[in-house]
């Protein structure tokens, strides 16, 4: 057993998806299992567990971070955003344009996916193919080919008006 994990016990104090969080964990216990096993926020993915593939895709305080990779301690005092947090009242034009144009298949890559593309599209709301490449560089699929990701991150920058990238940006800037 890892001597790091054999630590104490601590208090972390963060915020997910706006919401204040206080968890009694070892500070080196990864950000991913801390989401998903203490707080029951199961939409983040394990793919790699190495930060290869993306599935684990968050915002941490507005980056775009792989949580398999991030320590727990390293998010105290951080603001999260995970897929759970995109769409407050309906489905968000985001997820709406991965589910029309076939950018979801299995499941696994598609959380982090959407995440990145939120990461993409509050910077540039209307990127260029190469820059959804580059956006979405880090997130593995290996189930469409990418052509439907590409094609649903350009639909999704197409039908988002005003409202829906202000409320993109609140929902996913740090809180103070």
């Amino acid at each position: 057993m890892n001597t790091a994990l054999n630590a104490s016990k601590t208090n972390v104090h963060f915020r997910v998806n706006g919401e204040p969080r206080n968890v009694m964990v070892y500070p080196m216990q990864r950000l991913l299992d801390v989401l998903r096993c203490e707080l029951g926020l199961t939409g983040t993915k394990e793919g790699c567990g190495e930060g290869e593939c993306g599935s684990c895709s968050v915002l941490l305080n507005g980056d775009l971070v792989n949580s398999c990779l991030i320590p727990i301690a390293q998010a105290a005092g951080a603001e999260i955003f995970t897929i759970e947090g995109l769409a407050t009242k309906a489905m968000h034009p985001v997820q709406r344009a991965f589910l029309e144009c076939g950018g979801a298949q299995c499941g696994i890559c598609t959380p982090g996916m959407i995440v990145a593309t939120v990461s993409l599209l509050r910077t540039n709301s209307h990127p260029s193919i190469e820059q959804i490449r580059e956006g979405l560089n880090g997130n593995l699929c290996r189930c469409t080919g990418y052509t439907r990701i590409f094609d649903s991150v350009r639909t999704a920058a197409e039908t988002m008006t005003d409202e829906d990238r202000d409320e993109l940006y609140a929902l996913t800037e740090k809180k103070r």
